[in-house]
Formats: structure tokens, C-alpha cells, sequence
């Protein structure tokens, strides 16, 4: 079910809202929570209820685990050989639905033969409860977790605001505020900040990134038949996707933090305007910030980090850009798409070392300056984004072959018309100057980093639960609502 649905937002949402508020004012939480687990259910199985049997068997073999784990290291004798087997289930159970078919595919082409396998259906949100709790069951073996009922265990993983496409959500955000009180108790405000977000991120989604990937599709689907772009227009369709990837993503991960308020329940940020960054290091602690967390807490540190010499640290961090880019998607694009940030970021490193090799603190930029590696940074994410939209190889680089003029034939497709670059400008200049959603909202909005942690700084223009930006907002919501299409996805869905 998606959020920019008739369904879920007509029927869906009212009813789980009510009836949890209803529980929580007239019995105990432990009913409101049980109401929340039955909705969390309801709305994943809406896609395919066969599905259902997959996240609860995921979910209750790794509570059974997790409380062994628990056991052993409160004995003091961590049973390492038990975790590496909750770890390999829970891989091999992603391994399996996600990446089968890709092997198949990749061993008929390298190998020349013909080996053939049923198309397995890319069950919805594997790749994210497979993370959470494989961060769990680490925690727990670690002694950084605790016992906890499996009501609260579910919920942590099934929650649905955040089920399907992230955050990325950690059990120590998560578990404290499903057990307080005061969680259930109605609050308007929570409320009024909840529907705030959600319509900001619903018209985003469908205005601005549905708009734009129309024109994405149009240029990638040319390029993946093969087709011959007009210069212009491919650096079109690389910045329509590059924008609509943007506003899908931020305007998703609005929806889910606004939603997830409405139920008393602070989700972690995960979007923080990443288009502003001046390297592409800072591009990654602002894009996908609950993911850049859990690769860098349970992949790069337990892989040595950058505690065993550059060449280790570099080789760590190529290994976890790649296995983070074939996280994404099950296709050599992504991997490629991957290995190409991670030389972004080696490049990065070996660039300030050059500049700062003391590792003292520097000035500040000016803004002269700082415009530059924005832009420079900018131009990177684009290249990078080709691949990652890209059908295959071949399209990808028939697209770039567009992009810089080194296509041969004359039978150029015409798409659409220059204006497109006026409305592109006007969206990056957006992205660039002004403030964000959680700038926008700080004073009554401070949901907590992706580490605990995120200083926001409130913007001069600023949201107040008054009448007026009731009316904004209910202008933003009616503006979207009425735009509502039965096929638009959120891009992350596919993940």
C-alpha cells in the first residue's frame, strides 16, 4: 500500500490513527501496540499476504536468537559461532530473493552457459528489516542490547512508516519510546507536526519528482533501446533523474517521519539536504543517512576502519561502497555505481591529506569557494547517477557517450524542449538555497540524527501550529492529493 495512495490515505491511515489513540485513552498500551503490530501486518501484506509468512518467520527466528545471544553474554561467554549463524540466515535469506536471478544472469553470460531459474519476486522491505535486525542480533552479542518482549520486538521491525524503504531504524531509538506511557496519549501537536511533514513530503513526491521522472524515463528508455540523444537532452534526463530521485526520496522520508509522529514516535533523520555538500563525504552523511550508519557501525569499523593503515582503510572502504551499492539493486550498474563513489571518497581523502597533510584544522571557505566544490561535488552525484538509473551497461554508456557528444549517428530522437533547463534550474536552486523541511519546522520538530544526534538550526520563515500554516499545509495536501496517480512508486520501493 503505498502512502501516495487513495486507500491509504482515506481509509488506512484515519482508521490505524483512531484506533490507536482510542486504545491508548481506554486500556492499556500494551493493546494499543498490538493494534499498531495488527495494522503494520495488514498494510504490508495489502501487496502480497503470502509475504506475511517471510518478515514474521524472519522476525520470530531472530527474537528466539537474539534472547539466546542475550543469555550467553550476560553469562559472559559470547557464543560467536551462533551470531555467524544468525548472520548467514539472515543473508542468505536476502541472498536469495534479491540476488538469485542476478547470479543466474551473470553466470549464463561469463560462463556461456545456460542455466535457468524461476523469476523469484523481490519480496517489499527485505533489504531494510534484514539490516535492522542484523544490527540487532550484533547488539545483543555485543552486550549494547536488551531483553525486550516480542510484542516490542515486532513492532521495532514491522512499524510501518518505516517498514518499507527506511529509516533504517535502530532498536535503542526505537524500543524506549514503544514502552513510554506517554507514547499513546493523544498529543495535537505531534499531530499538527505529523500532518505538516507528510503533506510536504506527498506533494514533493508527486509534483515535483513524478513531474520530473517522466522526463527521466523518456531519455533512459532511449538510451536503453539504443537510441541517439541530442547532447542537450541527455544532460536533461541525467538532471530530471538526478531531481527525482531527490525530491522521491526526501519527500519518502518526509512522509515516514511525519507519519511516525503521528503516533507519538520520533524516527531518526535520514535526509538532510545532500545536494548542499561541498565533498562527497558530506554527500554521504546527508543522503541515506541510516544506511551510511549501519555500513559504517557493521561493515567499515569491523572490517578494521581506519585503524590498520591507509591501504587497509582504503580497501575497506571500496569494500563497503560496493556491498552498499549492491544493496541497492541486483544488477552490475549498482555495483559499478558503488565502486564509483567509493574512488569519489578515495579521491576525497587523498585530496585533503595533500591539502592538510598535518590533519590540522583549516580555515573556512569562502563562498566563492564553497560554491565551486558544490558544484564540482554536484557534477560527480549526476555521473554517478547515470549508472544507477540505467537499464543495463550498454545504456549507461550510450548515455554518457550522448552526454559529452560522442555519438555518431544523426538520427537523433527529439524529446522535448529546452525549458526543461528552466525548470531544473529552479529546482536546484531550491535544493541549494533554501532551507530544508527540518530547518523549516526545528522549533517544534528536532527528530534525532542518524548517530543520536543532529543540530538543527531553525530558518528565519518558520512553522508555527497556527491557523495560517494550517491552511499552507492543507493547500500543499489538497495540491497533491488531487494529482494522485495509481503507479507511482516510491524508487526506494524497489530496494
Amino acid at each position: 500500500m503505498l502512502f501516495n495512495s487513495y486507500e491509504f490515505i482515506v481509509l488506512f491511515l484515519p482508521l490505524t490513527v483512531v484506533g490507536y489513540y482510542l486504545l491508548g485513552r481506554f486500556s492499556e498500551p500494551v493493546n494499543a501496540r498490538r493494534w499498531l503490530i495488527a495494522a503494520s501486518l495488514f498494510y504490508y501484506g495489502w501487496w502480497n499476504p503470502i509475504y506475511l509468512v517471510l518478515i514474521l518467520g524472519s522476525a520470530g527466528f531472530n527474537y528466539w536468537l537474539g534472547e539466546i545471544l542475550g543469555r550467553w553474554t550476560t553469562a559472559r561467554n559470547p557464543h560467536t559461532p551462533l551470531l555467524c549463524l544468525g548472520i548467514l540466515v539472515n543473508l542468505i535469506l536476502l541472498g536469495y530473493f534479491k540476488y538469485a536471478n542476478f547470479f543466474v544472469d551473470s553466470m549464463n553470460h561469463w560462463l556461456t552457459v545456460d542455466w535457468t531459474l524461476e523469476k523469484i519476486i523481490l519480496p517489499l522491505a527485505i533489504s531494510f528489516f534484514t539490516f535492522q535486525q542484523i544490527a540487532y542480533l550484533i547488539d545483543v552479542y555485543s552486550d549494547r542490547g536488551q531483553s525486550y518482549e516480542f510484542g516490542d520486538y515486532l513492532l521495532f521491525v514491522v512499524f510501518f512508516p518505516q517498514l518499507i524503504a527506511g529509516p533504517i531504524v535502530h532498536h535503542q531509538e526505537m524500543m524506549p519510546q514503544f514502552q513510554r506511557r506517554r507514547t499513546y496519549i493523544l498529543d495535537w501537536e505531534n499531530i499538527a507536526v505529523g500532518l505538516t511533514l507528510f503533506s510536504f513530503g506527498l506533494f514533493k513526491k508527486v509534483i515535483i519528482a513524478d513531474t520530473f521522472g517522466v522526463r527521466a524515463t523518456e531519455a533512459f528508455d532511449v538510451a536503453a533501446a539504443g537510441g541517439a540523444l541530442y547532447t542537450w537532452e541527455a544532460w536533461a534526463g541525467a538532471l530530471a533523474y538526478t531531481l527525482q530521485i531527490y525530491f522521491d526520496f526526501s519527500g519518502y522520508t518526509d512522509m515516514a517521519i511525519g507519519l511516525g509522529r503521528m503516533f507519538g514516535i520520533r524516527l531518526p533523520q535520514n535526509f538532510n539536504s545532500p545536494y548542499k555538500s561541498v565533498d562527497i563525504g558530506e554527500f554521504w552523511r546527508r543522503w541515506h543517512m541510516t544506511l551510511s550508519r549501519f555500513l559504517r557501525d557493521y561493515l567499515y569499523i569491523p572490517l578494521g576502519g581506519n585503524q590498520l593503515g591507509k591501504v587497509r582503510r582504503d580497501i575497506n572502504l571500496m569494500i563497503t561502497m560496493v556491498l552498499g551499492g549492491l544493496w541497492h539493486g541486483a544488477g552490475w550498474t549498482f555495483v559499478l555505481w558503488g565502486a564509483l563513489h567509493g574512488a569519489y571518497l578515495l579521491i576525497n581523502r587523498r585530496f585533503s591529506e595533500w591539502r592538510n597533510p598535518e590533519g590540522k584544522p583549516t580555515k573556512p571557505m569562502g563562498r566563492l569557494g564553497k560554491f565551486v566544490c558544490v558544484l564540482i561535488t554536484f557534477f560527480c552525484v549526476v555521473m554517478a547517477w547515470v549508472l544507477f538509473r540505467a537499464a543495463n551497461l550498454d545504456a549507461a554508456i550510450n548515455m554518457y557517450e550522448a552526454m559529452f557528444g560522442l555519438q555518431t549517428s544523426t538520427e537523433h530522437v527529439r524529446l522535448f524542449k529546452p525549458q526543461i533547463f528552466a525548470f531544473a534550474g529552479l529546482a536546484l536552486i531550491f535544493c541549494w538555497l533554501a532551507p530544508n523541511l527540518q530547518e523549516f519546522m526545528a522549533r517544534f520538530h528536532q527528530p534525532p540524527g542518524a548517530d543520536g544526534r543532529l543540530e538543527i538550526v531553525p530558518s528565519k520563515i518558520a512553522w508555527n501550529p497556527t491557523v495560517l500554516w494550517a491552511l499552507v499545509a492543507g493547500v500543499i495536501f489538497l495540491s497533491a492529493f488531487i494529482s494522485l496517480s495509481g503507479n507511482s512508486e516510491f524508487l526506494y520501493y524497489q530496494f
